[in-house]
């Protein structure tokens, strides 16, 4: 079959994948198929992580599951993302793997923070108690498994540590390989100078900026089809040609041109202002002065389709003393009630309306990214639309520790995968989960707090503890990511992402040397928009 076709037409970058997407069963159909579908937009993961939890009770809504307006979302911490609650998903009664607790039942026992930082995205163990200050994830973590099948080239993905880079087990979550930490990038200006390259022709295709900018990929194409159609093939071939033409006819639409320095600008982003902020938000500085220009340049990034994997993360430990916030303390020993990272001690006077402080300025940042998101326009929607943009939190509640009913909040459909405008619980769908009990360590009357008493607090470890594996596995297939036959991602795999991670039972983490064990295999059906 086609023998002597000149392999530039295969080869040229975007058109080239699509012409080439009837015959080869390859990334580049994969890519092929992406940028067709949904008017051409890329679906990408976008993702935002804080340190120590939250008061639960205050962050959640009453209801768990089943539609959420506006003014549930007003009743809570979460009342600055109201304004978009018709394209807010909260999965409700998810479990992250691997917990820290007195009796080693639901984990290792390395550090109540490393532990989890090393599990949190690989769903794997850490390396042995031994080394319990410098715990490293024994797996690869999430970010890495996507990006290498959906990004450009497979190009890594983007971490952006906001506030700087700390090489330490407890502040990272992206390990690129077993036991490998990837700490990403923390300045702004790094970022911004990769990214201005792609104003003009840059490192991708000349036929990916002509879809860019105006072209639907049929008329991209167009030269190559008549070519290909001239080509002595079999009449299977030619069918198959004909059907991908009509298809291409059927599912293309137009994207409009934003990777510019224009846009760039549009967002509040030149050389000026980001070497402002890079000055300006370094370790233990002022956070302000950098949060939104690293999260527009996260915005920018997902514009140009630079990368379509983008993790940020604020560090732990911080002394918020900016927008209206003067603490004393910093964020880790206010999340234990006692100023420090004992457990236990004396109640550090006003502690909870700190933490109050600390989930509100946090909400306030991802209702930030989620509008600017949204007011990018791609394709027959926003640029939100067709992103999985996904708020998590290392704990639940960040006294106890506790994994179990997590604080997760997706913005965004990911190109209509996922429902949007409601609450889903994914344990048994009841509209009355708990919300947790945050406010029982050093509430109301309390001035001390006993060794022992976290595991008293956050939410009973018997409910709401659905692993989070499953909901990877949503993520993943939303975005276009594969798997081989066993169900695992696998890079050239054609089959639905079943599996994720070593261990989807958080008991089974209390042991290094348990096999690979996936109890309950296959995305979270309820998440879907289908579903």
């Amino acid at each position: 079959m086609m023998k002597n076709l000149n392999r530039r037409v295969f080869l040229r970058g975007l058109g080239g994948a699509v012409v080439a997407a009837p015959f080869l069963g390859s990334v580049a159909e994969r890519d092929a198929e992406a940028q067709s579908a949904g008017g051409g937009a890329p679906k990408r993961l976008i993702v935002l992580f804080t340190h120590y939890g939250c008061l639960t009770n205050r962050w959640f809504p009453k209801k768990s599951h089943g539609e959420l307006t506006a003014a549930d979302y007003e009743a809570t911490t979460l009342k600055h993302l109201a304004p978009f609650a018709k394209k807010l998903l909260m999965p409700r009664g998810i479990r992250a793997m691997n917990e820290w607790s007195f009796g080693r039942t639901h984990g290792q026992n390395n550090d109540p923070h490393g532990q989890v930082m090393g599990s949190y995205f690989t769903c794997y163990p850490v390396t042995p108690e031994s080394d319990k200050f410098n715990a490293k994830s024994t797996g690869r973590s999430l970010d890495h498994i996507a990006a290498e099948q959906v990004n450009p080239n497979g190009a890594a993905p983007l971490v952006m540590q906001i506030g700087g880079v700390r090489q330490d087990s407890f502040s990272n979550f992206s390990y690129d390989k077993p036991k490998q930490i990837f700490p990403g990038i923390g300045s702004p200006t790094t970022i911004y100078n990769n990214l201005t390259g792609l104003f003009g022709q840059g490192p991708v295709s000349q036929d990916t900026y002509k879809v860019a900018r105006g072209k639907s990929v049929i008329d991209v194409v167009r030269e190559d089809l008549e070519t290909l159609e001239r080509v002595r093939m079999s009449r299977a071939d030619k069918q198959r040609l004909s059907d991908w033409k009509d298809l291409l006819h059927q599912t293309t639409n137009t994207v409009r041109a934003q990777c510019s320095a224009a846009q760039a600008e549009a967002l509040g982003l030149t050389a000026q202002s980001v070497q402002a902020a890079s000055q300006g938000g370094g370790l233990g500085t002022d956070l302000s002065k950098s949060t939104n220009v690293m999260m527009d340049l996260a915005v920018l990034s997902a514009i140009c389709d630079q990368n379509r994997v983008i993790f940020m993360k604020f560090p732990g430990t911080l002394t918020f003393k900016w927008d209206g916030i003067n603490h004393s303390k910093d964020s880790h020993g206010i999340s234990h009630r006692v100023g420090d990272a004992n457990m236990g001690g004396d109640c550090v006077p006003g502690v909870i309306e700190m933490i109050q402080q600390i989930d509100d300025w946090y909400a306030k940042k991802f209702a930030y990214l989620v509008g600017r998101l949204d007011s990018i326009e791609e394709g027959e929607g926003k640029l939100l639309d067709n992103t999985a943009t996904v708020w998590f939190q290392e704990d639940s509640d960040g006294n106890s520790h506790n994994l179990n009913n997590l604080p997760i909040l997706q913005a965004g459909s990911c190109g209509g995968y996922f429902k949007t405008g409601q609450a889903v619980n994914v344990e048994g769908g009841k509209a009355d989960l708990a919300v947790g009990n945050s406010e029982a360590a050093c509430g109301p009357g309390q001035t001390k707090l006993e060794f022992g008493e976290i595991d008293g607090t956050g939410t009973p470890p018997d409910v709401a503890t659905q692993p989070i594996n499953k909901y990877f596995c949503n993520l993943l297939n939303a975005i276009g990511v594969k798997a081989g036959a066993d169900g695992f991602p696998a890079i050239g795999g054609s089959a639905e992402v079943t599996h994720f991670g070593k261990h989807d039972d958080t008991k089974l983490f209390a042991s290094e040397n348990n096999p690979v064990s996936i109890k309950d295999a296959g995305e979270f059906k309820a998440l879907r928009a289908n579903g």
